[in-house]
């Protein structure tokens, strides 16, 4: 837990007493136990952070036990009547509801005969109010859209309007002091055939979703956990997986903490090992699919801290089928004074900021990343993204400390992320700096794509050092795109050194208009030791499939 004022965590030998949070000049106890077992890190913001503790024994205001059992991973042998598509949701919501204890927690645990599940509808989160799921235990969604529509008629379809017409399973307005912990699962069963609406039978949220990549539709389908508003969050131990959407959505929020998480879509529920589907199993907007992958369970961001100051990501293990991590900041305040740290990454488009970045984004570090992209056609590894419609200042972005794989586009860093014909704000990328960045290289893209492109008024201005590629290095004469400069790198300030990069010779070379390289390499150290960095998710979550 931190303190509000400092935003900074208890120490791990503090975090085994009952600890004291101020919420404005009232008093939020909570008693924690658990010594911490990984390493806390040090924010830029001058707190630190350190491993949650489960809530104790005394603070746990109500025990749920969960009364459904999974078959492989899956409920949908027993939910095949819409009417009773979330039969635990009442008593779910009552437990939030009711507990009256502060800093209380609702715990949800499993038979004690193995793996059990409860099956819900949407749920609210309350002020001072933990979820804990206990291990075994799984919080399966509802497959009915009607169960998550918000009055519009149109959760579970795909059409023309980019109305929001469903609320998440989990839902929160102004939360505070609050979170969801425990080694339990949330999913979201994205790949399981709808109960009810128009889609009754013929598609799964998955199937809805792959339409917009075959037409001009807009997908109406609910994300898994989605909040606006608050102070001091806490996710630490759970997974979710399988989201119709979204993953994580933490809007407007201050002092959030997610520790040892794990994201994934899709699950073994929904693929094979490997994601090897086999041929005409897949999505093609006409006839549900059996099989997914990455490439196909489309717009499943794995954690969007969108607008959110004071936030941690740390020890955390993500494979999505769009981007890992996505800071946005298109409205309110911006994005600023962002961690991730010790974090893994598989398939999914990287660890990213945009494409919104009106109101600004600031201060953020990456350090300790591992990326394997499995050779998916759509991997990044590190990216920034925006446009002309939706540009801002982008400043004091770091990355440091990198090691990647089996990714297509490594570095991404690019203002015309997408063609538009609105002009309201440019993007501008400065600040940027880029240490102990080591690629190893893939088997199907060699060192793959280095985008580096912006605007000749508001010219990216990043650092390079000790940036190596093994083996064949990454294209960076590239053609530009969505009304960009014609050839790349474009409007860019590299200041290279003082470790070596391994492709700014092939720069220097070739590039396009207002590139200029300043700095210079004084030091010549070994690439980052990646020997020990990649680790199979399976190891992490018997769910995934890599």
């Amino acid at each position: 837990m931190r303190t509000q004022g400092s935003h900074a965590l208890l120490s791990p030998k503090s975090l085994s007493h009952a600890i004291h949070v101020l919420i404005g000049s009232t008093a939020f106890v909570a008693s924690f136990a658990c010594a911490a077992t990984q390493a806390p890190v040090q924010t830029s913001w001058g707190t630190t952070a350190a491993e949650p503790s489960l809530p104790a024994a005394s603070a746990v205001c109500t025990t749920l036990t969960a009364r459904r059992t999974p078959v492989n991973g899956s409920l949908d042998a027993s939910d095949a009547d819409p009417s009773k598509s979330a039969p635990d949701t009442e008593d779910l919501q009552s437990a939030i509801d009711h507990c009256a204890v502060t800093g209380g927690a609702v715990k949800l645990v499993a038979v004690a005969n193995g793996p059990s599940g409860f099956l819900s509808g949407p749920l609210t989160l309350r002020s001072g109010v933990t979820l804990w799921l206990d291990k075994n235990v799984t919080l399966f969604a509802s497959r009915n859209p009607k169960d998550f529509d918000n009055g519009l008629g149109l959760c579970g379809i795909a059409n023309k309007t980019d109305k929001v017409s469903c609320y998440a399973l989990l839902n929160g307005n102004h939360v505070d002091n609050a979170g969801i912990v425990g080694e339990g699962i949330i999913d979201g069963r994205g790949g399981s055939l709808l109960t009810g609406g128009a889609n009754k039978g013929l598609r799964s949220w998955w199937d809805v979703a792959y339409q917009t990549k075959t037409s001009s539709v807009t997908q109406h389908n609910p994300r898994l956990l989605n909040i606006n508003g608050g102070n001091h969050f806490t996710l630490s131990g759970v997974t979710l997986q399988n989201s119709p959407n979204f993953h994580v959505v933490l809007d407007g929020m201050d002092d959030v903490l997610a520790w040892n998480v794990k994201i994934l879509s899709p699950s073994l529920a929904y693929t094979v090992q490997g994601n090897a589907c086999p041929k005409g199993t897949t999505p093609d907007a006409k006839t549900p699919a059996t099989c997914f992958t990455p490439d196909t369970v489309k717009n499943t961001d794995g954690f969007d801290p969108g607008e959110s100051t004071h936030v941690v990501l740390a020890y955390s293990y993500i494979s999505t089928g769009d981007d890992h991590v996505a800071v946005k900041a298109g409205s309110g305040k911006g994005s600023q004074h962002l961690l991730f740290s010790h974090d893994h990454l598989y398939a999914g488009h990287g660890m990213s900021i945009g494409s919104e970045t009106n109101t600004g984004v600031s201060d953020m570090t990456v350090e300790d990343l591992t990326v394997d992209g499995h050779d998916g056609s759509n991997s990044v590894g590190i990216r920034i993204k925006s446009d002309v419609s939706r540009g801002g200042a982008v400043s004091d972005v770091v990355y440091r400390g990198v090691c990647m794989r089996n990714v297509r586009q490594p570095l991404v860093f690019d203002a015309f992320y997408s063609s538009t014909k609105t002009k309201k704000s440019y993007p501008s990328f400065t600040g940027i700096e880029v240490h102990d960045f080591h690629d190893l290289g893939s088997v199907a893209y060699g060192g793959g794509q280095a985008t580096f492109e912006a605007y000749a008024s508001y010219p990216l201005r990043i650092v390079l050092d000790n940036v190596q590629f093994d083996g064949t290095q990454p294209t960076t004469y590239l053609k530009g795109h969505n009304g960009g400069p014609g050839t790349l790198p474009a409007n860019t300030v590299f200041t290279l050194g003082p470790g070596p990069v391994s492709f700014a010779k092939a720069m220097e070379q070739k590039h396009g208009n207002g590139v200029s390289f300043d700095g210079a390499v004084t030091q010549s150290p070994a690439p980052r030791d990646c020997t020990s960095a990649f680790v199979p998710m399976s190891s992490v979550l018997a769910t995934a499939p890599l």
